[in-house]
């Protein structure tokens, strides 16, 4: 018997009849439910392979998972929906002229040797937040010698602290990271710039090669976007193997894949709570890869012309337009003492536009709602004030989310979060035995 059907026996046992538990009923069911979900026997011999290192399980439930998950989510890409997505990207390269898809930071005057190596030894961190390149750039130009992988492998505290990043969690992480890309570089006796002919040009090796390098901080979204931004901004040039660089998955690909429907599960994603070493994070994420994949194979094979080099060359457009500025509740809904309702593009309004239209310009408004763009008719005035399509000429503005008709009742879909495996607040201090109670995640 498995160890999720035994403890289904067990927790029915405790009931008979249609009444409310007792309490004494409820401190059983209290006490199996955290058994099974957060605690250990000690008596387990079991151990999970996660980050090249073995792990002891964290309870009954975390070995069923690892196990069964697949099973459970049963998640597909659904080729008719891809079909869908491709045509709707087709569109948007049509209206701007295909720039949708090549749009990346500015070099901030640095040669491609120096942008090179600041992306190199900063894309592994995690920055909490939109570090643009030119903040990078101005850290370099202040100081060239503390971007020096010699340095840096020596001094990797000192790194971090000038990234601004030693005020952060998990500083211990971070310094592992700086420290291993570091030596990784130095290993190959050359430049950043230069570390891709030790691969004899294949972007794809080089990539892989990242990966593999145990505690560098670079899983698969980081690598692919580190070569995507090599490529794009003619860093590296006359490369092979370009083609099989993925659209970098995180949490707004995987959003935009599932609301579309090109990614589906059998059930809503779990909460992280429920995803111990991020056994769903990681099948979802292999799978949305896939399905960004098959959107371009169709895209390419419908129209060869438009022909992208790479998925990876839609991750700009899906990742940072639709995922972080469309597909949010950023359209706000107002109504004034008047009775008038009206949509807005900001949180901050206070007065009743349309009593403002005719003249009556002091009558105060209360935000009612907050929406998507695609749930609303009104939805273009958000749309028009984001990021991306005002930085677009009047001629070539997207007035709604090019996905609009395609997410339906999909729409409000998460994707999967992920808590840290190492780290004060980690998973790995978060084991206690069965009978001895406490244990957990710390805030």
């Amino acid at each position: 018997m498995d160890t999720l059907s035994k403890f289904y026996q067990e927790l029915t046992q405790i009931s008979h009849g249609n009444h409310d538990l007792t309490i004494e009923e409820a401190r059983k069911v209290v006490k199996l439910l955290n058994e099974f979900l957060y605690c250990i026997n000690p008596t387990e011999t079991s151990r999970v392979e996660a980050f090249g290192q073995i792990w002891k399980y964290i309870s009954d439930f975390h070995k069923y998972w690892e196990e069964n998950h697949e099973e459970i989510l049963d998640c597909i890409v659904d080729e008719v929906k891809c079909e869908e997505v491709a045509e709707a990207l087709h569109n948007v390269y049509i209206l701007t002229d295909g720039k949708a898809f090549t749009q990346i930071y500015d070099k901030c005057g640095l040669t491609n040797e120096q942008v090179c190596q600041i992306r190199m030894l900063t894309a592994n961190q995690d920055f909490r937040g939109s570090r643009v390149f030119s903040e990078l750039a101005a850290i370099y130009k202040d100081d060239p010698s503390s971007f020096d992988p010699n340095f840096i492998a020596d001094n990797p505290a000192s790194f971090i602290n000038k990234l601004e990043l030693s005020n952060l969690s998990q500083s211990d992480k971070r310094n592992t990271y700086a420290e291993n890309i570091a030596k990784f570089i130095l290993s190959h006796g050359c430049t950043p710039y230069e570390l891709i002919g030790q691969y004899d040009n294949n972007i794809y090796d080089f990539r892989n090669a990242l990966i593999n390098c145990v505690s560098a901080g670079y899983g698969n979204k980081k690598a692919d976007m580190l070569v995507r931004d090599m490529y794009v901004l003619g860093i590296w040039t006359d490369i092979n193997n370009f083609d099989k660089i993925d659209v970098a998955s995180d949490v707004n690909t995987i959003k935009v894949a599932l609301r579309t429907g090109i990614l589906k599960t059998a059930i809503p994603l779990v909460s992280s709570f429920l995803d111990i070493f991020c056994h769903q994070y990681a099948y979802i994420d292999k799978m949305n890869a896939i399905a960004w994949r098959k959107v371009w194979e169709i895209w390419t094979a419908k129209y060869p012309s438009e022909s992208l080099e790479s998925p990876c060359l839609m991750d700009y457009f899906v990742y940072r337009v639709v995922g972080r500025q469309f597909c949010k509740e950023n359209l706000y809904m107002y109504e004034c003492e008047n009775g008038h309702r009206f949509a807005w593009h900001s949180p901050r309004n206070s007065k009743c536009q349309v009593c403002f239209s005719e003249e009556h310009k002091h009558v105060l408004a209360e935000l009612k709602l907050r929406l998507m763009p695609c749930s609303s008719d009104d939805g273009e005035i958000a749309i028009l004030q984001t990021e991306y399509v005002k930085s677009l000429p009047k001629d070539k503005k997207l007035k709604q989310c090019p996905f609009k008709e395609i997410c339906n009742e999909n729409k409000k879909l998460m994707p999967p979060k992920s808590i840290s495996i190492l780290g004060q607040t980690g998973w790995t201090t978060a084991y206690t035995e069965i009978g001895i109670g406490g244990g957990g995640l710390m805030a």
